[in-house]
């Protein structure tokens, strides 16, 4: 057996399997397809300051190899996560992380301080694309200034694993890992949803309420791959690797090109058990190539 550990920051994982937020909700709901304690971490549901009623129906579609949302950070507030969630998930055996988002830099850092006191939530992973009401409605990652500012301001606040989640829709994705980790962030996870729409043609409407929304699945993935290359080149902290991941092959890709660990997303859907299938598959690999770690394949492409 190869050993699987891997570490992000002082975060230790006993596999680089990890789930997307928004995809596995607080881990309960999966729990009579899998044993949850068998991956690595898993990262709620987006959680706010205040609640969020999230954006009208329809907020979902299917596109070809993947899939539209616009759900827009559905979720009761970081308070009643507290009170009612996290009593029920705190003594699950893996790493319980926290997606915190906001409007405002002052949303991000109240909603971790919060969370920082929550004993048996060891990360954080910082959503910083989302619209910023003060910036005029742009979001903070996409600029630098924008995400250093926001990752300084929470890890001001916030004194565990400092995950930031970075948008696909920049120019130059390495420029805002680099802030982001000038900001202080132990670790970086990309990408983030890709911006589409999907029209009815019948109609000649949006399928989307919301016109545009994110898309993801593994239609994606290409991209995503690419990026987290990129990535891992441009900095010196982990990069973890999502988009596009639907079986053992595709983690171990994204390994090679860099990632320390990856997030499991749309797959989850279609397989609710993709997760530990991926990574046993991921420990099959290792044996049959002879690896004892899977730390030997991070980065290990050659170019």
């Amino acid at each position: 057996m190869a050993d699987l550990n891997v570490n992000i920051g002082e975060l230790h994982m006993k596999n680089p399997v990890m789930t997307a937020s928004g995809t596995f909700g607080y881990g309960e709901e999966f729990a009579d397809f899998i044993d949850i304690s068998r991956i690595g971490g898993i990262i709620v549901k987006g959680t706010t300051l205040h609640k969020r009623e999230g954006n009208p129906y329809p907020r979902m579609a299917e596109t070809p190899s993947g899939m539209l949302n616009a759900v827009g950070l559905q979720n009761k507030g970081v308070h009643h996560f507290v009170e009612h969630i996290y009593p029920r998930i705190k003594n699950i055996k893996t790493n319980m992380i926290v997606n915190v988002s906001g409007s405002a830099i002052e949303d991000y850092m109240e909603t971790a301080a919060i969370i920082n006191e929550l004993v048996n939530i060891p990360a954080i992973e910082l959503n910083i694309s989302c619209p910023n009401v003060k910036q005029g409605g742009m979001a903070f990652g996409v600029t630098a200034k924008g995400a250093e500012e926001v990752v300084k301001a929470v890890r001001s606040v916030y004194k565990k694993t400092l995950i930031v989640k970075l948008s696909p829709n920049v120019t130059d994705i390495t420029e805002i890992a680099r802030a982001a980790e000038n900001g202080g962030a132990d670790s970086v996870s990309l990408i983030n949803t890709l911006l589409g729409m999907a029209v009815d043609a019948e109609r000649r409407r949006p399928i989307l309420s919301t016109v545009t929304g994110g898309m993801s699945g593994a239609a994606v993935k290409p991209i995503a791959l690419r990026m987290v290359w990129q990535v891992a080149k441009a900095v010196k902290i982990p990069v973890i690797g999502l988009g596009g991941i639907m079986n053992w092959k595709d983690a171990v890709e994204f390994m090679l090109a860099g990632a320390s660990a990856i997030q499991i997303g749309t797959a989850n859907f279609i397989d609710p058990a993709i997760t530990v299938k991926v990574a046993e598959g991921i420990d099959d690999y290792l044996n049959r190539h002879g690896y004892k770690s899977v730390k030997e394949i991070i980065g290990a492409l050659e170019v």
